[in-house]
């Protein structure tokens, strides 16, 4: 029968929905970048035995990359704005890929760190343009539920790296564990031109040359000091680097203060969820970033397990931070970003601490609970010390944001990375394998009381309630 009643118009999208594929291919990304951080890990022994040098000194070729990563992150906002996220996102998928060619072929420990270095090149892109894309087309309703998806192919990324670099090592050969992003590399080239927006300013503004190079040359030296201080008698030139890192700084900080368009935007650290995000991921990545390499070398050289063993040990892990992934949301309403992160942290520490007890006799099942509890709480760690950069800002200081906190993620990777390696080095008295053993048990406990401070630093967040809601 007629009737006057109008037909309800159908439900619009939501943002998750329309942008369904591009949400697939930044997890897709995500995974790519972080198992090429990873995957190196496991096959150090073996690489390190095919290239003629110390399992310990492979730890060039895993900074090398990351510290890459960070120096050029800083550019990917201004990049964007000139040439368009979508280019730019597709150029960083080509160069990562070919970086991952070259890695393949390399011959010595310099050739690898070279090619690394081209990894990194494009790598710098990848996570930055996928979350400044990410803030700019997810509302600010799912955006924590759409990064929770993205991190959890990141994380899946981080802890199946190793498995699979071990098998590929122990059935295979290591070269492959290089070479299997190139075709992954074409897929996501091609699915880039389909579903990732092309964002772009119609003027861009001058880069920030001097910036860049200031802010290059510090990360470097910062990175240099901490290799070099792992040697005996070179602790002027430690001294030197430090000063010149210092001194490279101290003159970014003055020349960013006078340039209309930094590289890097200091004035956002005026946000209280700024900085304590900032500061609180570079102290807690400083504490839990070298820990992969450090339990690959226990479990292999301390404890004598094959390198697809060792990699078994990262699913449970995995295990542990999906199981964790669907409740983030409902932690952050009911206790807030500060509770949360404060209790969280500590929590982190104490799980590093345990690590201690572990022994070359403790059986499998005990590990796998070590490691199962360690990636819940890291998974809690990282989305919400990833999420609470943006709580406070406007959209248009997302691309800024967006590379900050890459940036300091990276950094904080590599520092993190040689410092576990140098505390082990320090530690090492014998190169047997209890000499490994005990040398993890001290580094373990010393990374744990650096992760403790990032406790301190959380607790500087303020209204954790409002900051939830927002």
């Amino acid at each position: 029968m007629p009737t006057d009643r109008p037909a309800l118009a159908p439900a619009a999208p939501t943002s998750k929905a329309r942008y369904r594929g591009l949400i697939w291919l930044v997890s897709a990304a995500f995974f790519m970048q972080a198992l090429d951080s990873t995957i190196v890990n496991t096959a150090v022994p073996a690489i390190s035995g095919a290239l003629g040098v110390t399992p310990l000194s492979m730890r060039t070729a895993l900074t090398s990359y990351v510290l890459t990563l960070a120096i050029f992150i800083p550019m990917s906002p201004w990049l964007c704005d000139r040439f368009g996220t979508r280019r730019v996102f597709g150029g960083a998928i080509l160069v990562f890929s070919l970086g991952s060619l070259l890695c393949g072929l390399a011959q010595s420990l310099p050739q690898l760190v070279l090619s690394r270095i081209i990894q990194g090149l494009g790598g710098a892109a990848l996570m930055p343009v996928g979350r400044y894309v990410m803030v700019r087309s997810i509302d600010r309703r799912e955006f924590v539920s759409a990064m929770t998806t993205v991190a959890t192919f990141g994380l899946l990324g981080s802890v199946f790296g190793p498995l699979l670099g071990g098998a590929l090592v122990e059935f295979t050969n290591w070269r492959l564990i290089f070479l299997i992003n190139v075709p992954v590399g074409i897929a996501g080239f091609l699915l880039n031109r389909r579903e990732m927006p092309d964002y772009r300013l119609d003027r861009a503004h001058r880069f920030d040359i001097g910036g860049f190079l200031l802010f290059a040359g510090a990360s470097a030296l910062c990175l240099m000091a901490a290799e070099t201080a792992g040697g005996d008698g070179h602790w002027f030139s430690v001294v030197i680097y430090a000063l010149g890192a210092l001194a490279l700084g101290v003159t970014y900080v003055w020349h960013s203060r006078r340039t209309a368009y930094p590289v890097t935007d200091l004035s956002l650290l005026k946000v209280r969820s700024v900085w304590v995000s900032l500061a609180g991921n570079l102290f807690t990545r400083l504490g839990v970033s070298g820990m992969y390499l450090l339990l690959v070398l226990f479990l292999q050289i301390g404890c004598g397990w094959s390198p697809l063993a060792a990699g078994l040990m990262m699913v449970p892990q995995a295990i542990g931070s999906i199981s964790v992934k669907p409740f983030i949301d409902r932690l952050l309403t009911h206790f807030g970003y500060r509770r949360l992160l404060l209790g969280n942290t500590i929590a982190v520490s104490v799980v590093l601490c345990s690590f201690a007890l572990l022994s070359p006799q403790a059986p499998p099942w005990l590990v796998v609970v070590f490691v199962y509890i360690y990636g819940a709480v890291m998974s809690l760690q990282y989305t919400s010390m990833n999420t609470l950069t943006y709580v406070d800002l406007d959209v248009k200081y997302a691309s800024m944001a967006s590379s900050m906190a890459s940036t300091a993620q990276y950094l904080s990777m590599s520092f993190g990375i040689a410092f576990a390696s140098l505390l082990m080095a320090g530690f090492l008295e014998t190169r047997d394998a209890e000499g490994y053993v005990l040398a993890f048990h001290w580094s373990v406990v010393v990374l744990g009381l650096i992760t403790l401070a990032a406790s301190w630093i959380f607790s500087r967040l303020r209204d954790p309630r409002a900051a939830a809601e927002a």
